[in-house]
C-alpha cells in the first residue's frame, strides 16, 4: 500500500480518516461547462471526484481531458481508465500524461463490453485485464520502468484504485478477487452500490478474516435511488447488482413526488450502517446526473466539513 502521500484523498486514508469520493461523468460532447458544472456541485464535499472513462461504452469526453478542467478548478479527480479501448503502449502513455498534468489518483477497470454501448460494432482491445493494469500502475510507480522494463524519467507516483463486486457469484470467490487486486498493487478500493447490508457485511468479514482489510483502503459505493422504477431497473437490469425486494416495495410505497426524499433517507440510513463496519474506511457516493444531491447527503450524513 502507498505510504507517501501525493494528494487529498491519499492523506485522508492514511491518516485513518473516513474518505467520501464522488462521481462525474462526461459529456457526450465537448463543452467543458458540463464537468465545470458538476464541478461545482462536488467541490468542497468529497476529498476526489471520479472521472468515468466512455462509461457503458458511449463515446464521451476522455475522462483525462476532463480530469484536466477538475484539476484547473483546485478539484482532486480520480482517473478512470478502462482497458476495453486501448492496448498497453496507449494505456502506459496516458498515465504518464495524466500524471503530468496533476491527476495522482487512477482506477483501473476493465469497461463494459463495447455491445452494450452505442456502437457495438466497434472493436474492443483487452490487450490486458484490469488486474494487469494495476500491475503495470505500481511497477511504474515503484520502479519507475515501464511494461519493456524502460526506465522512465520521471515515474508516475499513482495512488492506485480498483473496484470489487461483493455481490456476484460466487461469492466466496469475491474475497479471493480481492486479495488478488491487493497483490497487484491497489492501494484503495471501491465497491459496487450497497443496498444488501447483510451480503456486503459478510463479505467485509470474509475480508478481515484475510487480513485485506489491513493491506487496502475498502471505500462502499452508494447511489440514492430516485423512483421505485429505478430501484426495479438496477436489480434486474444491472448486472452484479443486488437490489433486497424490501427495499424495491419501500420505494414503491410513497408517492412519485416523495420517491427522492425517500432515496436520499435510504443512502443515509446505509452510510450511517457502514461507518460502523469494521474496515470500511469511505463511501464512494455515486448520484448518477443527480450531483445536487450530494452535498446535502454529505452533510446530512455528518461527513462536512472535509478535512
Amino acid at each position: 500500500m502507498k505510504t507517501e502521500s501525493t494528494g487529498k484523498l491519499q492523506q485522508v486514508l492514511t491518516s485513518g480518516g473516513f474518505a467520501v469520493t464522488s462521481e462525474c461523468g462526461p459529456p457526450r460532447g465537448s463543452d467543458p461547462e458540463i464537468i465545470r458544472k458538476k464541478g461545482e456541485l462536488l467541490k468542497g464535499c468529497v476529498d476526489a471526484v471520479n472521472v468515468t472513462d466512455n462509461q457503458t461504452a458511449i463515446v464521451r469526453m476522455s475522462s483525462l481531458a476532463a480530469c484536466a478542467h477538475l484539476v484547473a478548478m483546485g478539484i482532486e479527480p480520480v482517473m478512470q481508465m478502462v482497458t476495453r479501448d486501448r492496448n498497453r503502449i496507449a494505456l502506459q502513455s496516458d498515465i504518464m500524461g495524466a500524471y503530468s498534468l496533476g491527476i495522482n489518483n487512477i482506477l483501473c477497470l476493465s469497461g463494459d463490453h463495447q455491445t452494450f454501448g452505442s456502437q457495438p460494432d466497434a472493436l474492443n482491445v483487452f490487450d490486458i485485464d484490469s488486474m494487469n493494469l494495476v500491475r503495470t500502475v505500481l511497477t511504474m510507480r515503484e520502479q519507475g520502468q515501464d511494461m519493456s522494463g524502460f526506465a522512465l524519467k520521471g515515474a508516475p507516483q499513482m495512488f492506485i484504485g480498483a473496484a470489487a463486486n461483493p455481490f456476484a457469484d460466487p461469492f466466496e470467490y469475491r474475497v479471493i478477487r480481492l486479495a488478488k487486486k491487493i497483490d497487484a498493487g491497489a492501494d484503495f478500493i471501491q465497491t459496487q452500490c450497497v443496498y444488501n447490508l447483510e451480503r456486503f457485511k459478510a463479505w467485509m468479514k470474509m475480508a478481515r478474516e484475510e487480513g485485506l482489510t489491513e493491506k487496502v483502503h475498502i471505500l462502499a459505493g452508494v447511489t440514492p435511488m430516485k423512483s421505485e422504477g429505478m430501484a426495479k431497473y438496477m436489480a434486474k437490469r444491472v448486472a452484479g447488482m443486488d437490489v433486497p425486494e424490501d427495499l424495491i416495495k419501500r420505494m414503491g410505497s410513497v408517492s412519485k413526488q416523495k420517491a427522492p426524499e425517500e432515496g436520499i433517507k435510504i443512502c443515509l440510513e446505509t452510510i450511517a450502517e457502514l461507518r460502523d463496519i469494521p474496515g470500511v474506511h469511505g463511501i464512494h457516493l455515486m448520484a448518477i446526473e443527480w450531483e445536487d444531491v450530494v452535498a446535502q447527503i454529505v452533510s446530512e450524513a455528518g461527513l462536512l466539513p472535509r478535512p
